[in-house]
């Protein structure tokens, strides 16, 4: 290599093709690469190439005898011939690019960006090998190149190529993917879509989870209350209940929910069932279970009317929302706990809209009740409208039968 007249990446070409049958052919590109002007100024160093063999000017022929005299000691044995790209990629296999957006542009193996006059035919090249690029690191032109093949790349690269499994949570499906990616550097020489392993794919989910929230899986009606009404217990007894806040619950992913999550590979899969065996998981690490939060806060509060209302449990404060009239013949203000916890009871007009919020309902019907009730009556005159309401009939419907 010291003994060329050469850089020493052009050198090192020279040798290595030499290995190849193919020492003269390198010593010309490098020739070639290295004075302006031989073969002409296309873009396509392997159209240049052909030129420059059959180029009859002295200078021409001149750097043809000086490539000759560059290699005549240099020991080469015949192989299968290798095109402008290849040897030029053994000299800078870290400027082997790869085509990107289908306009030109191109990302080299070392990570950086270049591009090419999309009118140029070379654009067309899903491969290239870059001799010559100017301009700005993220996105330089390219000046000079050749094509390479996927093939050459393999067969000449073997050593630098490198397999990984690549597991990642594709966000618009929900879903763990997993794929073996072939890489020369920063360039994906190809995927193939494999099945995620368990402890990959349970990782990626707890990641996916803790970055967007709890509020991405599917709680349903059970585990969304059953987690509520926990918090409400700790909010009231917290050296007795755990705490269930989204934090906490973040925080310990692993703790409570992943001996649960099984094989699941998308968000899908981890359903109401599984999150309510982990909040019973998390309750009996504190002596406790669901049947005993059953058991001290009911789901669901049963009106007069007969009708069956969730309950929405808050730190402070247990809400009842429900239908004024279906509340007709309470005279005691409802609540829950063998009647220690009294409910806030957000009182809705038949269209289902808030008309009033009251933790002291004989006092609403004795007050303000006359009030609204005239306002009712103007708005949903279908509706019974009792002066009494602690004594008149729940109902559902309208009007009472018979009224």
């Amino acid at each position: 290599m010291r003994d060329m007249p050469l850089g020493t990446r052009y050198a090192r070409m020279v040798i290595a093709a030499a290995g190849h049958g193919q020492a003269k052919e390198a010593a010309l590109l490098a020739m070639l690469v290295s004075e302006r002007g031989l073969g002409g100024n296309a873009v396509d160093l392997a159209t240049r190439l052909d030129r420059f063999r059959h180029e009859k000017s002295r200078r021409a022929e001149a750097a043809r005898k000086a490539a000759q005299r560059m290699v005549a000691g240099v020991p080469s044995r015949a192989s299968e011939a290798l095109c402008a790209g290849a040897l030029l990629s053994l000299a800078w296999p870290d400027r082997i690019a790869q085509a990107r957006g289908g306009d030109g542009g191109y990302r080299l193996a070392n990570g950086r960006g270049a591009r090419l006059d999309p009118a140029e035919p070379l654009a067309r090249e899903p491969y290239l090998v870059v001799a010559d690029l100017q301009g700005r690191a993220g996105a330089g032109r390219i000046v000079s190149a050749a094509a390479i093949t996927t093939e050459e790349i393999e067969s000449l690269h073997a050593r630098a190529i490198t397999q990984e499994r690549e597991t990642v949570f594709d966000e618009k499906a929900g879903a763990v993917r997993a794929r073996i990616v072939t890489r020369l550097g920063a360039l994906e020489l190809s995927a193939a879509q494999v099945t995620p392993e368990p402890a990959e794919a349970q990782k990626a989910l707890l990641l996916a989870i803790r970055r967007k929230g709890l509020a991405i899986l599917d709680w349903g009606k059970r585990a969304g209350r059953l987690c509520q009404r926990i918090g409400f217990l700790h909010a009231n007894a917290p050296q007795e209940w755990p705490d269930v806040g989204d934090a906490v619950l973040l925080a310990s992913l692993e703790g409570w929910l992943a001996p649960f999550a099984g094989s699941a590979t998308s968000l899908g899969e981890i359903g109401p069932d599984r999150l309510v065996a982990g909040l019973d998981f998390l309750l009996a690490q504190h002596g406790k279970s669901a049947k005993k939060v059953d058991k001290a806060l009911p789901e669901s509060y049963t009106t007069p009317a007969g009708s069956k209302i969730a309950l929405r449990y808050e730190a402070d404060q247990v809400v009842l929302a429900v239908r004024v009239q279906e509340l007709y013949s309470l005279s005691a203000h409802p609540a829950i706990g063998g009647g220690t916890i009294p409910l806030t009871l957000e009182l809705l007009s038949p269209a289902q809209r808030p008309i009033q919020v009251t933790r002291d309902l004989p006092g609403f019907w004795a007050g303000s009740w006359q009030q609204m009730r005239t306002e009712m009556r103007g708005r949903y005159p279908k509706h019974f409208w009792p002066e009494d309401p602690a004594n008149a009939a729940p109902t559902t419907r309208a009007k009472p039968r018979g009224k």
